[in-house]
């Protein structure tokens, strides 16, 4: 059961009982969290030169430019959201922003984008992240179409061996990205 406590149109305040089984036995948890719709992340893979694109971006919660991997939100609202949840169509809706999100902020046209991994958040925060692999892309003759209030100035390929630097000088910001991106070299070195 929830009770939705407080929302502002993007993020919602829950008060939930929820039955867990834990080793067998029925356990009920109640808590408090805060959800907010799911966005996704976009790695664009040179698998022969083993190089990721990375968008140079200002980030208005840094006031300050953060190399990103290309992605944004997949709904516009929470009400969006809830209706998907509603219906069991997350993932649908996911798939459709992949290339969407790579068009809007690089410029590509993707093919078969490969999920690699949904990030989840904290125990008090349900916001997931879908991370996407794309090897199969070509240049839109209209480019990047960014949305009004993203800031981007450039992009740029980076070597495996760099990100690791990057991450390890903490230039990548979003840790969750960080940890996806470590995880994606040691499996493709």
């Amino acid at each position: 059961m929830e009770k939705y406590l407080f929302d502002n149109g993007f993020f919602e305040f829950v008060h939930s009982e929820e039955d867990f089984i834990i080793d067998g036995n029925t356990k009920r948890i109640k808590r408090n969290f805060v959800r907010r719709p799911p966005g996704i992340r976009a790695l664009i893979v040179d698998k022969e030169s083993k190089k990721i694109l990375f968008s140079r971006e200002f980030r208005y919660e840094l006031n300050d430019w953060d190399l990103r991997l290309p992605g944004g939100k997949v709904f516009d609202s929470l009400d969006d959201y809830k209706r998907s949840l509603e219906k069991d169509d997350v993932l649908d809706h996911v798939e459709m922003t992949v290339p969407k999100e790579v068009l809007e902020e690089i410029g590509l046209i993707v093919n078969n984008p490969k999920l690699i991994k949904v990030s989840k958040d904290g125990a008090g925060v349900i916001w997931d992240l879908y991370y996407y692999e794309i090897t199969d892309y070509k240049i839109s003759k209209d480019g990047p179409q960014l949305e009004e209030d993203e800031v981007i100035n450039g992009y740029v390929w980076k070597s495996f061996d760099e990100i690791i630097d990057l991450c390890n000088q903490n230039l990548i910001h979003e840790d969750r990205t960080v940890g996806v991106l470590l995880t994606y070299i040691l499996n493709n070195r």
